[in-house]
């Protein structure tokens, strides 16, 4: 094996580390227990909505001898996620150029492998999910870690302008934003379009927005999710159904572009052939012709909301500082002591799973998912308490 390709490895390994160490440690150990209030990701805690359950079974039943054979992206489903996109954005959404993926997390691995050239920059900013930088890395490109400043986390469009050279080919925006929950404006996505359509001009190409949607309708306090492809062309959209659904084993998404894309129809062939030479990243059948129905179906956003406006008060008042998201299923809180993981082991010791800042880059905070349920809340609340207190009464 030859040193680059080593190299290569040993960094996406390290990429890796921290999620992985995470989740074979504290997570292994008590995810599956009954009595643990499990904050620690995204997971559904509760039993899914009966309507999915119901598309599912009712489009199981085969209509044609084609029903299960091999799919691309049906035209059904390209037409259904365009409509949605008209209906959100105003903007007239050709549904050719939708293609349907396995997943949110196929969508970004496509989306780059059609970007990307080798050495490529890919700015992408911190705190980021768990997979953008090996994603990156994976299509030979060259991450660019760009720090969101806490508590606010926000969008420092000066900072991107400052990071962007020659070798630059996208920025990698989330929003609304795990693990933070912020939703960037409308404001600052055009400050961040501007100073793209900027950058272009002097180094010679576009900067592509790859702009990871999973959360766009998981938003709290009457607010729209904007899409940076509604001020910036050059804008690819990636999306999962798994975040709204709360359904994140049934893998369907997509990716996309919009309509100002002057050079949008030659695009086609080149995400069509990345998702054959990717290992298929196509959805399957029967949530293919299922997706008309569960275009419809949400999880319910006021619950989330109700959790958030129960837990983050009872977090502050107990002393910790924790963030009230806009939206996606998470909120931040501070951890009493520097070592994040140490006091998620702390929590974890009186049945409470949370994810260690340092997982997600934020060492000194830790990660809370609003999908536990309102019992693992209620049984949560003083067991953060008693947590707290055996982490100061450790600092006298």
């Amino acid at each position: 094996m030859t040193t680059s390709v080593t190299r290569h490895r040993d960094r996406l390994h390290q990429s890796l580390a921290p999620f992985l160490s995470f989740f074979s440690g504290p997570f292994a150990r008590l995810n599956l227990e009954p009595d643990v209030a499990n904050f620690a990701v995204g997971n559904p805690q509760e039993m899914p909505l009966p309507a999915y359950v119901d598309a599912l079974r009712r489009h199981a039943e085969p209509r044609d001898k084609d029903w299960f054979a091999y799919k691309l992206s049906e035209p059904a489903s390209q037409r259904t996620v365009a409509a949605t996109l008209t209906a959100r954005t105003g903007m007239e959404w050709d549904p050719e150029d939708v293609a349907m993926t396995n997943g949110g997390f196929a969508a970004i691995a496509v989306a780059l492998r059609t970007l990307v050239e080798p050495g490529d920059e890919i700015i992408f900013l911190s705190p980021p999910w768990f997979f953008y930088e090996v994603l990156i890395l994976a299509a030979g490109g060259e991450p660019v870690r760009l720090a969101l400043e806490p508590p606010a986390f926000d969008l420092d469009v000066d900072r991107i302008a400052a990071a962007i050279g020659p070798r630059t080919r996208a920025v990698l925006v989330n929003s609304p934003h795990n693990p933070t929950g912020r939703v960037y404006s409308p404001e600052a996505l055009t400050s961040l379009a501007q100073a793209l359509t900027d950058a272009a001009t002097r180094i010679g190409h576009p900067v592509w927005i790859l702009s990871d949607e999973p959360y766009n309708r998981i938003v709290f306090d009457g607010r729209t999710a904007h899409s940076p492809a509604e001020y910036y062309p050059h804008t690819v959209i990636t999306y999962s159904y798994g975040k709204t659904l709360l359904a994140p084993g049934q893998r369907i998404g997509f990716l996309t572009v919009p309509p100002t894309l002057p050079e949008r129809a030659e695009l086609r062939d080149e995400i069509f052939m990345q998702q054959l030479v990717g290992g298929y990243a196509f959805p399957n059948a029967l949530l293919q012709h299922a997706l008309a129905d569960l275009e419809r179906l949400s999880i319910d956003i006021e619950a989330l909301e109700r959790r958030r406006d129960r837990l983050v008060p009872a977090l502050r008042e107990i002393g910790y500082d924790a963030s009230l998201p806009e939206g996606t299923f998470y909120t931040m809180a501070r951890s009493p002591i520097p070592d994040d993981a140490a006091f998620a082991e702390t929590l974890a010791r009186h049945r409470v799973l949370v994810l260690p800042g340092s997982v997600v880059e934020v060492p000194g905070w830790f990660r809370i998912s609003l999908t536990a349920s309102d019992d693992m809340v209620e049984a949560g609340i003083p067991r953060f308490a008693a947590a707290w207190r055996e982490a100061m009464a450790g600092t006298e």
